[in-house]
């Protein structure tokens, strides 16, 4: 798909966002006016800034940077004014984005606080359409050992089982683990069928000598910590 060349420079002077990042920093560019920055050109009859805010309104129900990384080349390319070339593009700065808020966290990464560990996996997890456990075992230190993921889907009983759990920590000598899972709802507010699992998965622990610290549940930029709110 050939792409048209309707240039930035088109806008008036006071909305150019490229100048306006020279001049004020790229923080004070909204999310449209730095997509329209990386995409230079916009289309017929449609500038950068304004097929940019195209893009965002485009992934639905996620709208926004968020339905832009759910949204797939093809899709993109649906847009009129994307071009494979341009598609590319988006992904790989949506997939950049992901990989530098994960580094970012990892800096901050504490086994023994709930609110970095959720950080760090936020950016992995939140983004995610179904749910996915991850188990993290720890040594004596609270250092990680490994990292396992031990369900996709609905996360239940049914599926993931002390047994399965801890077979995999005993593998790996780890002596304390944590549990992570997301809500593809974005709301990380633990269900009955979360506390159940987590008390099982408590209680057999115990009986192995490998505590769980935390059972972790992480929303849309938010989480809830089973040890936070002493359910653990």
């Amino acid at each position: 798909m050939k792409e048209n060349n309707c240039k930035m420079t088109e806008l008036p002077a006071d909305e150019l966002p490229y100048e306006k990042c020279i001049n004020k920093g790229a923080e004070v560019l909204s999310d449209a006016e730095l997509l329209a920055v990386i995409l230079r050109t916009g289309s017929k009859g449609i500038n950068a800034l304004e097929l940019s805010r195209k893009i965002l309104d485009a992934g639905a129900p996620r709208n926004g940077l968020l339905g832009l990384y759910h949204m797939t080349i093809p899709q993109l390319c649906q847009i009129r004014g994307i071009g494979e070339v341009k598609a590319v593009q988006l992904k790989c700065i949506a997939e950049l984005s992901r990989r530098i808020a994960g580094q970012s966290a990892w800096s901050a990464l504490n086994f023994k606080d709930a609110a970095s560990i959720a950080d760090y996996f936020m950016e992995e997890m939140r983004h995610l359409e179904q749910e996915q456990m991850i188990l993290l075992m720890l040594d004596t230190k609270c250092r990680l050992l490994a990292r396992q993921s031990i369900s996709k889907g609905s996360v239940n009983c049914s599926v993931i089982t002390p047994r399965e759990i801890f077979l995999l920590a005993l593998q790996h000598h780890a002596v304390f683990i944590i549990l992570l899972h997301n809500h593809p709802s974005g709301d990380p507010t633990p269900s009955e069928e979360d506390k159940s699992l987590t008390k099982r998965i408590s209680l057999g622990g115990e009986l192995v000598g490998i505590r769980l610290l935390d059972h972790i549940i992480v929303g849309d930029r938010c989480y809830a910590s089973f040890r936070e709110m002493k359910i653990l």
